[in-house]
């Protein structure tokens, strides 16, 4: 049931979108990513399903190292550093204000419930899917390459990386790994069609400031898979318009 629901709503929106818009070919990238995710986490759920637990323990381990490592990859290059810790102070104010870690575990279990899905990291492993698949720069990067119809380079060698992603992720958290691929298809394909009409919005700056914000939150979700202590990641996730906006700002203004 669940694999139909995760291949079908990407297909759904596509089908939207090619109905408004003559440009489809631009979304060659984002559809080829969308894939492998998809490909990736089913594969990755077969792996889970044949590993004894003490296999499976060392995987999540594995896996919380792997987001840790790239969360420090895309802090590298970081500046605008008050900006960046502004925008997850306020945005974690603001997250947990909306209570946001709860409205996910209620929708998680709406959808579990709905879909008859008996996994227990649901919710995890769908935010540590996004997190990883959909905050970085080749995603920034790839989706207003493929908006401007310049190319899809970067979002078919990005999509190579999530679908090996995709199984080790798959094979920790199980079936939310593959939901994640609709808010990829959907997130990747709002940044094109942005794109499309306000190219210049995602300047350098932006994208940088994002990733920086993006990897933080990543190191955070790492702790958590380790279990080292348990970070509301989710009511963090606002930080993540906040800096898009402060950043914006920031470049009329010159606020810092």
């Amino acid at each position: 049931m669940w694999q139909w629901v995760a291949v079908k709503l990407p297909i759904v929106f596509f089908c939207i979108f090619a109905i408004h818009n003559r440009n489809t070919k631009k979304m060659i990238g984002t559809i080829v990513n969308t894939i492998a995710v998809l490909v990736g986490g089913s594969l990755g759920m077969l792996l889970n399903k044949s590993l004894h637990p003490r296999y499976q323990q060392i995987y999540f381990q594995a896996t919380g190292l792997f987001t840790i490592a790239i969360g420090i990859g895309m802090m590298k290059d970081m500046n605008n550093i008050l900006i960046v810790v502004a925008s997850i102070a306020i945005g974690s104010l603001l997250g947990e204000y909306l209570a946001l870690d709860r409205r996910v575990e209620a929708l998680s279990d709406y959808l579990k419930s709905k879909l008859k899905i008996g996994n227990d990291k649901f919710s995890e492993g769908l935010v540590t899917s996004f997190m990883l698949f959909c905050v970085g720069a080749m995603t920034i990067v790839g989706a207003i390459d493929e908006g401007v119809g310049r190319s899809s380079e970067v979002l078919l060698t990005k999509s190579l990386m999530d679908g090996f992603s995709a199984v080790l992720l798959a094979s920790a958290f199980g079936v939310g790994v593959v939901f994640s691929a609709i808010s990829l298809f959907l997130f990747q394909a709002s940044i094109s069609l942005l794109a499309m009409y306000a190219a210049t919005f995602f300047t350098a700056d932006i994208i940088n400031a994002l990733s920086a914000v993006g990897g933080i939150l990543l190191i955070g979700l790492g702790v958590n898979i380790l279990d080292i202590k348990k970070l509301r990641i989710v009511n963090m996730l606002p930080a993540l318009l906040l800096v898009v906006l402060l950043m914006y700002l920031n470049g009329i203004f010159q606020l810092i």
